[in-house]
């Protein structure tokens, strides 16, 4: 044999055999050293875990009715990590699934992008690692097509899922205090490490607002997880393990479905009627609230809207009018969030700061027309005087000038324009034991505290505003005076005045805080509970809409129990003698009107009738009342922004509330007895409808 080819042929054996060597060590390694690795691998691959959806929880109303419900569907989702790995994008299994589901391609395309600044709705709010669910009524034969044909539609999936429902009981919807859901996003994901969530909506939406937000925790229930076999296909061939889901508990709350109905078709009703006076009662609210422990028994809230918008995803059209002002922002409860001067409904306040700063509770004062309030003359609404009375009848037929006269004269003793070191603002101090300017603590999100206006408010509002208020001194409002000469020169005017001392709290500002103008803000919520405290004897009660935490098997999980009330820094005396005044208010005084014809002997209102004036725009309605007159049990209070006098649109609403309450006019009772539930309803039939 050729020497050069003996060398090479040897060299051939020395590489095979090192070649060898290396396979060998290598099979060593995995099978040996890694083989545990590589075994839970393949392991892996015939695997899958699937986290399976909770049913969410319920919430009903006091009697058991269900507000918010669930039932079964089928839900096509679209994995859009699977899409975007297809060539195309996954462009070919969106056409063909558009086919099955009767859309369009752009439709679905729509639906499975991403929401960004940019892009409008349809689309994804949610995390971009979870399938997007595409429909929610799917036909069950369609359904079949995608989960036989999985190979053509990988990333696709078809599942029954529980999906939200609002069955509006007897009429209510209560939209704002129930809130709505929304897909969990990806940064509330990265917080909720080693959670489950389900890649579905099922479980992985969550509450953005009302109730919803506020017991997210107890309504969102335990994901389960099920480990299926699969195939080399993906196919499952089996399960091996199973882990049950735990259902989401169920809210029991204090809304009653019939009042809350009631309430909604008042507010709906005497809105109508003010618009046909002329008014454009734009907005509009009603609370009624028990007031021996502050439960909320009705909230509700105009404009609306309906809550099964959200389900399935919402347009970039119905999105914009939920927040947009061309429709009134019905997302917002005015309930809750809505702010507005209380008008004379805030006397029960200023008459408690008078009594404790000195006045006496039966003095006699006198009721002018107008009075003086350093060079400027104050009006009783359409310029009427009294003559000489007492406190009961400058309530009952709502004399201003009578208040303008304590808060000026407060005023001069605290220093007038150069206060004294620590002035006492009785009025301002009194104010803030109400609960004005402060969050009632209700358990809904985001109610706002309203607000009472004193010195360092004014001073901090005049340095955010005072640049503002020179340029218009100085260069005056030549735009406005084009149309309306004498508005832009009382606009310059008042410009040049805030511009040298608007940081001064002035007479003015005090007559105008006394009877509810001015700067001073309230939501109908903190009107409500103020006269709940003047009806229970002086126990600000703090409000509560959930009541109980139900689990699955009608168990009770916790209570909700009010937390305790402060106690109002007012004689007994006073509050008596203020309730004595408000039941004659609606039989001779400024709300007789509205409750002629009224059956009294079923049930006595009492109440105060507030209209405020709001510069540019209708007056601001208000009707604050408590009942029965003798033994209070609720406080209605109803609020119609640019609805007119207090008498004219929101004493007629707060009296058809109570007429549905209590059976009057024709109507069956919503109250048994004139009391609400005492127990709590049987859940254990309610879970999930069909």
């Amino acid at each position: 044999m050729n020497p050069r080819t003996h060398f090479r042929l040897v060299v051939l054996y020395v590489l095979v055999a090192a070649m060898l060597l290396v396979l060998m060590g290598r099979l060593w390694t995995m099978q040996v050293l890694d083989g545990a690795h590589y075994r839970q691998v393949a392991e892996q691959n015939r695997i899958r875990d699937i986290v399976v959806p909770p049913v969410r929880g319920m919430i009903l109303d006091s009697s058991g009715r269900a507000l918010v419900r669930n039932r079964t569907a089928l839900v096509v989702s679209v994995d859009k990590t699977t899409l975007s790995r297809q060539k195309d994008d996954g462009r070919a299994i969106l056409t063909r699934l558009a086919g099955v589901l009767g859309t369009s391609y752009d439709e679905l395309m729509k639906r499975t992008r991403l929401c960004s600044p940019t892009v409008k709705r349809p689309c994804w709010p949610g995390s971009p690692y979870q399938p997007i669910p595409v429909d929610d009524r799917v036909d069950p034969k369609r359904a079949l097509q995608i989960m036989e044909r999985q190979e053509e539609f990988p990333g696709v999936t078809a599942q029954v899922q529980a999906v939200r429902e609002y069955p509006k009981p007897e009429g209510a919807t209560a939209v704002q205090a129930l809130g709505y859901l929304q897909p969990v996003t990806q940064e509330e994901l990265d917080k909720r490490k080693g959670a489950k969530f389900t890649g579905y909506s099922g479980v992985d939406l969550v509450g953005r607002d009302g109730l919803e937000a506020t017991y997210d925790a107890d309504l969102s229930g335990e994901p389960g997880l099920r480990r299926v076999l699969v195939d080399s296909q993906g196919r499952v061939t089996g399960t091996a393990s199973e882990q049950a889901p735990v259902p989401g508990d169920t809210l029991i709350t204090s809304i009653d479905a019939r009042i809350q109905a009631a309430a909604e078709k008042a507010l709906d009703d005497q809105m109508k009627a003010a618009r046909g006076r002329g008014e454009k009662a734009d907005a509009g609210a009603a609370v009624v609230m028990d007031v021996t422990n502050g439960r909320v028994v009705a909230l509700a809230s105009r404009p609306t809207y309906d809550p099964a918008i959200w389900t399935g995803g919402i347009s970039q059209d119905d999105y914009d009018a939920l927040l947009g002002k061309k429709r009134g922002e019905p997302l917002i409860s005015r309930a809750t969030h809505g702010q507005f001067a209380p008008g004379s409904t805030f006397k029960i306040s200023s008459v408690a700061a008078a009594i404790s700063d000195g006045y006496s509770l039966n003095g006699i004062y006198p009721c002018p027309g107008s009075y003086n309030v350093g060079s400027r003359a104050f009006t009783n609404f359409e310029g009427q005087g009294h003559g000489p009375m007492n406190l009961h009848k400058a309530l009952v037929v709502s004399c201003d000038t009578i208040f303008y006269k304590f808060a000026y004269e407060e005023w001069l003793r605290d220093g007038g324009m150069k206060p004294r070191k620590n002035p006492k603002d009785p009025m301002v101090a009194m104010a803030r034991e109400w609960g004005f300017g402060a969050r009632s603590g209700i358990d809904l999100p985001g109610e706002t505290p309203g607000r009472i206006p004193d010195r360092g408010w004014k001073r901090e509002y005049w340095n955010a505003t005072k640049k503002a208020d020179c340029k218009g001194a100085k260069q005056g409002y030549p735009e406005i005076a084009k149309t309306d000469p004498g508005r832009a020169a009382y606009l310059k005017a008042v410009a040049a005045e805030n511009c040298a001392e608007g940081f001064v709290w002035r007479a003015g500002d005090a007559a105008n805080f006394s009877v509810g103008q001015g700067d001073i803000l309230v939501t109908p919520l903190q009107l409500a509970r103020s006269y709940a405290a003047l009806a229970n004897g002086g126990r600000l009660v703090v409000p509560r809409v959930g009541v109980a935490v139900v689990r699955p098997d009608g168990t009770v999980a916790r209570r909700i129990d009010p937390p305790p009330a402060p106690k109002l820094p007012v004689d007994s005396k006073v509050l008596k003698y203020m309730r004595g005044a408000l039941a004659e208010v609606t039989k001779s005084g400024t709300a007789a009107g509205a409750f002629q014809g009224f059956d009294f002997k079923k049930v006595h209102v009492a109440g105060k009738t507030g209209t405020a004036e709001v510069w540019g725009k209708n007056d601001t309605s208000w009707f604050a009342s408590f009942a029965p007159a003798d033994k209070p049990r609720y406080a209605v209070v109803a609020m119609v922004s640019q609805g007119g006098t207090g008498g004219s649109t929101a004493g007629p609403a707060v009296r058809q509330i109570y007429e549905a309450m209590y059976g009057l006019n024709g109507q069956k009772p919503a109250l048994k007895d004139g009391k609400l539930p005492d127990r709590l309803p049987d859940i254990r039939a309610l879970r999930t409808e069909p």
